[in-house]
């Protein structure tokens, strides 16, 4: 849509609405942490259960949410409330991804067009409008309650019965009453039920693995989201709507619409005159405000000095009348690039830079262990301690490049002098080949490594000794060499598909760094994020902006807690 953004004489209108013929499902695993524990220690299952994250229980289970306890909580106070709390440790991301993938490669075999987006390690979208129009040239409708549901185009006995008079699970609006004399002709509403009776099928499936969910079934992008939300867990919600979403999206706290962030809410308060907290400012107070337009929106949001993108003004205003035309976009094989990084509150021996990097780089060859080689025979990995074992499989990609970055320790006092990235300084070298070696142990090769190229990089990168004091270390390898297809690589399934995960809170990232010695400014603006389904750079975590650690979607809120009880600060691999 066309629109003059600079026209201040721009008027509030409604925006059009294009007929959007796509059935897009949203997968949300319920507490996928803890299900992730409780799969690989099943008399947990019963038990309350934490995620811990520092002193903060950044979430739990739903046993655990019974006796009181709430995510973000400190630890203390999740003890008191329920003294048989049972903590995990959540910080070593490596088997929860593990499962994502898992989980990712199922749902992604049931897809025929391969527009699968994985967004974090629990959610999944799938755009399966071929699937269900396929489907709906099959139907007999005048036998709607016996009929069948084909997964295959080459194999029709290949499944599942359904009766296709009825939704399956949830349905919004609550008080929908099917029209059994019109089902057979509205054909928004019978692809949407169609919809829901796969997306049932498929969390029967994950079900099998040992992990519920919730779904949503809709349109677009936002509203499936928006719609699986609505009835957790372990439960799905289709949003039958051929008019307006509208009346859905009205109650709505503004801060539910992924793409709305924090900022974004803050200066539209300003704009509405509202001191109203984020629960009670509304998608309708936004929406029907006389002072929210697209071009106010623009002004407040893009204007001079405010940061934001160019269009974002409209990008809201459409968010706010539920219009999303972004794609499900099929997830990466591989990543561009992976990096572990840790903080710490001044390193200034050698022997501590050294240990630091050792731990960093046995991570990182996990990580690689668990991107790069497509061997996943183990349903359920182990969850705790993190697997020593050497790796099995075949390479997809081979990393060529290794690099080293490290940054100054600035105490508190100095943060507002100095922008995260001040002082950090990288520098590369060839990937040493023994690293692909899956006959050795990830700690020997990590020892290795580090005595044989990283210190000696350190060292070039840090040449006054009596200067040291190292805030941050990072080790990351990249210029991906993708393998040649072979007899086994023909299955583009067993290429199973990555994409920017949320993190662990020790840093893991796949961070663009900059060129060496050079200094890249960090975009630490949640509002970047109104394209929060179109792109693929804004999956990661956050970067938090007192420590620098790079934290996990899920623990962005406890780790700002945990800054709040002052005790927000990474310290030394021995710490």
């Amino acid at each position: 849509m066309d629109m003059d953004m600079d026209n201040p004489d721009f008027k509030r209108k409604a925006p059009r609405r294009k007929g959007d013929d796509r059935v897009i499902l949203h997968f949300d695993l319920d507490c996928f942490y803890a299900q992730c524990i409780e799969n690989a220690n099943p008399h947990l299952k019963s038990v309350p259960l934490g995620i811990k994250q520092k002193s903060i229980l950044a979430t739990c289970n739903y046993v655990a949410r019974k006796h009181g306890v709430k995510k973000l909580m400190g630890i203390q106070e999740a003890k008191r409330l329920c003294p048989d709390l049972v903590l995990a440790d959540g910080e070593d991301l490596s088997p929860f991804r593990d499962v994502s993938k898992q989980i990712y490669s199922l749902l992604k075999s049931y897809s025929w067009n391969g527009r699968v987006e994985r967004l974090g390690l629990d959610e999944v979208f799938l755009d399966v409008t071929d699937v269900v129009a396929y489907n709906l040239g099959l139907v007999n409708h005048h036998c709607l309650e016996e009929s069948w549901f084909c997964l295959s185009r080459e194999d029709p006995e290949r499944g599942f019965a359904f009766d296709a008079r009825e939704v399956e699970g949830c349905v919004w609006p609550p008080d929908f009453v099917s029209d059994r004399e019109n089902e057979g002709t509205d054909s928004l509403r019978l692809r949407l039920l169609f919809g829901s009776h796969l997306a049932f099928y498929l969390r029967q499936q994950m079900e099998g693995l040992g992990y519920t969910s919730a779904c949503g079934i809709s349109t677009n992008k936002l509203l499936a989201k928006l719609a699986g939300d609505r009835n957790k867990p372990r439960n799905q919600t289709t949003l039958l709507s051929s008019h307006s979403p509208l009346p859905f999206l009205d109650p709505l706290p503004l801060r539910k619409i992924p793409g709305i962030g924090g900022k974004t809410i803050t200066a539209m308060k300003s704009l509405l005159k509202t001191d109203d907290d984020d629960d009670g400012l509304t998608v309708h107070n936004a929406r029907t405000n006389p002072a929210v337009s697209p071009f106010a929106l623009e002004r407040l949001l893009a204007g001079s000095g405010s940061g934001g993108e160019k269009g974002i003004g409209q990008k809201v205003w459409l968010l706010l009348h539920g219009i999303d035309g972004s794609e499900v976009k099929p997830t990466m094989d591989v990543p561009r690039q992976i990096g572990i990084e840790d903080t710490y509150r001044g390193l200034t021996q050698l022997s501590q830079v050294r240990a630091g990097l050792v731990q960093i780089t046995t991570s990182l060859l996990r990580r690689m262990h668990v991107d790069l080689l497509d061997d996943f025979d183990a349903v359920t990995p182990p969850i705790s301690p993190a697997p020593t074992s050497v790796g099995k499989g075949r390479w997809l990609a081979q990393p060529k490049t290794l690099r080293l970055t490290t940054r100054p320790y600035y105490p508190p006092s100095e943060w507002d002098k100095f922008e995260y990235n001040h002082g950090r300084v990288s520098k590369s070298v060839a990937l040493p080949r023994f690293v692909f070696d899956l006959n050795i142990e990830p700690e020997s090769i990590a020892e290795r490594l580090v005595e044989g190229t990283l210190m000696p990089l350190f060292h070039s990168l840090n040449p006054d000794k009596s200067k040291l004091c190292i805030g941050l270390l990072n080790v990351c390898v990249t210029n991906m060499d993708r393998a040649k297809e072979s007899s086994r690589g023909g299955d583009i399934m067993a290429a199973f598909q990555r994409q920017r995960e949320v993190e662990e809170i020790r840093g893991v990232a796949f961070a663009d760094e900059p060129p060496d010695g050079e200094e890249k400014a960090e975009d630490t603006s949640d509002d970047t994020e109104v394209e929060w389904v179109e792109e693929e750079d804004e999956q990661d975590g956050v970067r938090c902006r007192l420590c620098g650690c790079v934290i996990p979607v899920f623990a962005v809120e406890a780790h700002g807690r945990w800054h709040e009880l002052d005790e927000g600060w990474v310290e030394s691999q021995g710490g």
